[in-house]
C-alpha cells in the first residue's frame, strides 16, 4: 500500500470511529508503528486530524460548531454506554440527580430507569421521554426548546433549577480544556449548566477521550468545579496527569 493510500485508509477509519490508535492501526495495516507516526504527523501537518499522545482525533472543529443530537449519537457509542454503566453504579436509591441534555447523559438516563425511588432533574426533553414510564420522578426545567439538541434553556430554565437543589450532577460537554475549563458552542445551554453547577453537591464531568484538548464557544466552568470525571481509556495521559495533580477522582472505563 503506498502512503497517501494508507493515510486515505486512516482517514476513513477516523471519521468512522472518531479516534485511532497507533498500535491499532500499525495491526491494522501491517506495518511499523513508527510509519503510522509519521502518518499522522503528515496528516497533521495538513490540519487533516488532530494528533494526541498515542493517536489522532478528529481535526478541531470550529469553537462555534454545534452538531444535532443525533449527529453526536453516531459517536463513541460504546464508550457512551461505559462511562453510563459507570455512572449509573454511583447513583443510589433516594438521591436527586441532575442530568444535563447531550447523548452520553441520555445513555445515563437509560441506565437508570430500573432505580426505584429516584428524582432526576433535566433540561433535556428527550431525557424526560427516555424516563417516562417508570418510578422515576422527573421534574423538568421548563425554558425554550433548542431543536439542535432537544434541550431547554433560557431564563425559565435558569430559575427553575435556582429554586431546586441536587445530591449529583452529571454533566456532559462538548469540550474539556484541562486548564481552561469545560465548554460548549451555545451560550444559553453554558449559562444552564453553570446554574447546575451551582445547585449540585457534587459535579462529575462524562465525556469520551475525544473532549480532551477541545475548546467550544462558552466556558461552562473551570476545571476546579469538577469533583471527578468518567471517560474512557483513549484520555491523553498528560491530561490524566494534570487532573490528578489537582486532586481530580477519574473513574477510566
Amino acid at each position: 500500500m503506498l502512503n497517501e493510500e494508507r493515510r486515505r485508509a486512516i482517514l476513513d477509519l477516523l471519521n468512522r470511529q472518531g479516534r485511532v490508535l497507533v498500535t491499532e492501526l500499525a495491526r491494522h495495516f501491517h506495518t511499523s508503528q513508527v510509519t503510522i507516526r509519521k502518518d499522522l504527523e503528515a496528516l497533521h501537518a495538513h490540519g487533516q486530524v488532530h494528533r494526541t499522545h498515542g493517536g489522532a482525533l478528529p481535526a478541531r472543529e470550529s469553537v462555534l460548531e454545534d452538531p444535532t443530537l443525533r449527529e453526536k449519537e453516531k459517536l463513541h457509542r460504546q464508550e457512551k454506554l461505559r462511562i453510563a454503566e459507570a455512572a449509573a453504579g454511583k447513583v443510589v436509591e433516594g438521591q436527586v440527580v441532575i442530568l444535563d441534555s447531550g447523548t452520553t447523559t441520555t445513555a445515563i438516563a437509560r441506565a437508570l430507569r430500573e432505580f426505584r425511588n429516584l428524582i432526576v432533574i433535566t433540561n433535556a426533553v428527550n431525557i424526560a421521554a427516555e424516563l417516562s414510564g417508570t418510578a422515576v420522578e422527573v421534574i423538568l426545567t421548563g425554558g425554550t426548546l433548542r431543536k439542535n439538541s432537544f434541550s431547554l434553556v433560557g431564563p425559565i430554565a435558569e430559575e427553575t433549577l435556582r429554586r431546586l437543589s441536587a445530591d449529583l450532577l452529571f454533566l456532559g460537554v462538548d469540550g474539556f480544556d484541562v486548564h481552561y475549563g469545560l465548554s460548549t458552542p451555545n451560550l444559553l445551554e453554558a449559562k444552564v449548566n453553570r446554574v447546575m453547577v451551582e445547585i449540585a453537591k457534587r459535579t462529575i464531568a462524562v465525556c469520551d477521550s475525544s473532549k480532551f484538548g477541545r475548546r467550544s464557544l462558552s466556558l461552562i466552568a473551570p476545571p476546579s468545579a469538577v469533583h471527578e470525571m468518567i471517560t474512557d481509556r483513549g484520555i491523553p495521559k498528560s491530561d490524566l496527569r494534570v487532573m490528578r495533580q489537582a486532586g481530580m477522582e477519574i473513574t477510566i472505563v
